[in-house]
């Protein structure tokens, strides 16, 4: 294992799980896909480890103030810390490995 490795797969943040919060605007064939894409990169690297929340900014426009949000689909983490945000579809898997520091940079 390099040293990088070593950073990402920190033992503290198994412990505390993975909690993601996902920004869409309705059933929109993009917020589609970026669920099914986050679902996917989920199960694939943080099987058994993650929580996602969706957060629908048409029924609650006033949720997106907390996490200033500008565009959706945007993909919040929460948890490890630092938060990060990634906006898009998630449909680039490397990119939003790289962006939840799930892979170095």
């Amino acid at each position: 294992m390099n040293q990088t490795e070593t950073t990402l797969y920190d033992p503290e943040q198994e412990a505390e799980g993975w909690c993601l919060r996902l920004y869409v605007a309705g059933q929109s064939p993009r917020s589609l896909r970026a669920f099914e894409n986050l679902k996917a990169l989920c199960e694939t690297h943080l099987a058994g480890r993650y929580d996602i929340e969706i957060v629908d900014l048409l029924e609650n426009p006033r949720l997106a103030r907390g996490d200033q949000i500008v565009a959706v689909p945007t993909l919040v983490r929460k948890l490890p810390e630092p938060v990060r945000k990634i906006i898009g579809d998630l449909s680039n898997t490397e990119r939003v490995l790289v962006g939840l520091d799930l892979r170095p940079r």
